[in-house]
């Protein structure tokens, strides 16, 4: 018996509709597999960029390494040469600060102790700051000058030097400076504000506990006994006296006038040459120069050099931009 021709054509169907799917799924498939070797190969490529960004953030490690290692020894050529020691003396004198004892007596160490070094310059432009301060470099520069007679140090006043730095300067063998710096002002002040009379109108009431009768006498919130501001006052003549013999052993028969060159003013470079709290009009440049006969400079003291503040900067900008690709995360500045 001959097969349904309905069925027939019902089986063909089924069979195109089952080719047709399978060729749909080959084509699927087709694309899947496309995509995923388009994933593969773009993870390759990044792959290597990772690579190639990390051997280049080596290299520019290294390089700097290696330039810091040759500025080095550069460094130590230059001291080979001879040359004027110079020491800045920049800012408020104060322990922490750029001009503290420390940053000051190290730079002055390490200059007298170079044999290449002719002589010292201390380029000063500071208003001045604490007289303990002060009188550790007062004492420190006397000390080098004892061990090394043979080299001279001085003083060169920029913009300003007064009160603790001038204190400073006298230790110099000679002192220059502008004729337009401001020089001396050798006095000791201690300034403060009173608000008693304010807080009584404010109706606040002050409580301060102490053991000591005068251990708050310079509260502000407190009133001032007259026994208290005797003392303060007292106080503050002791350290002035030690200023002004400071200053008399110093400069010694140079100085000239009476004792209103104590009383705390302040003159142009002009004016204290003429009064011998200096020796002469002169700029660093023009000491080395005329007065040591070396004007080859070097300067001495904490700062960093020329060479570390490029490598500082270089540092600073690359490595946020490479901390990625190092797998670091986030970095702060680098200092």
């Amino acid at each position: 018996m001959a097969d349904n021709p309905w069925d027939e054509k019902m089986d063909d169907k089924l069979q195109a509709t089952v080719d047709k799917a399978q060729d749909g799924g080959k084509r699927e498939w087709r694309l899947i597999e496309k995509l995923l070797m388009g994933l593969h190969a773009e993870q390759r490529r990044s792959r290597r960029w990772g690579i190639f960004f990390k051997l280049l953030t080596f290299g520019y490690l290294f390089g700097i390494l290696a330039i810091f290692l040759i500025g080095k020894d550069l460094g130590h050529e230059v001291l080979t040469k001879e040359h004027t020691a110079i020491i800045d003396v920049r800012g408020p004198i104060a322990d922490g600060e750029e001009a503290s004892a420390d940053n000051i007596v190290g730079a002055l160490r390490a200059a007298f102790k170079e044999p290449k070094s002719r002589a010292v310059i201390m380029r000063i432009n500071s208003p001045g700051g604490s007289p303990v301060q002060s009188g550790y470099v007062y004492d420190e520069i006397k000390r080098l000058r004892g061990l090394y007679p043979q080299k001279k140090l001085y003083a060169v006043i920029s913009d300003i030097g007064a009160s603790g730095a001038y204190y400073m300067a006298a230790a110099a063998d000679e002192i220059y400076a502008d004729k337009a710096s401001l020089v001396g002002s050798i006095g000791v002040t201690s300034a403060g504000f009173g608000f008693v009379e304010l807080i009584d109108k404010l109706g606040v009431e002050r409580r301060a506990l102490v053991s000591g009768e005068h251990k708050a006498f310079l509260d502000p919130f407190s009133p001032l006994k007259d026994s208290e501001r005797r003392f303060w006052e007292e106080v503050l003549g002791t350290t002035h006296q030690q200023f002004i013999d400071q200053v008399r052993a110093g400069r010694g028969d140079r100085l000239k006038g009476d004792d209103s060159l104590f009383s705390g003013l302040i003159w142009t470079g002009e004016q204290a040459l003429k009064l011998g709290l200096i020796d002469g009009l002169a700029s660093s440049s023009m000491v080395a120069r005329d007065i040591v006969g070396q004007e080859e400079l070097v300067e001495y003291g904490s700062k960093l050099s020329a060479l570390e503040k490029l490598v500082d900067r270089l540092g600073v900008s690359v490595s946020r931009s490479l901390a990625t690709e190092l797998g670091l995360g986030s970095m702060g500045t680098l200092r």
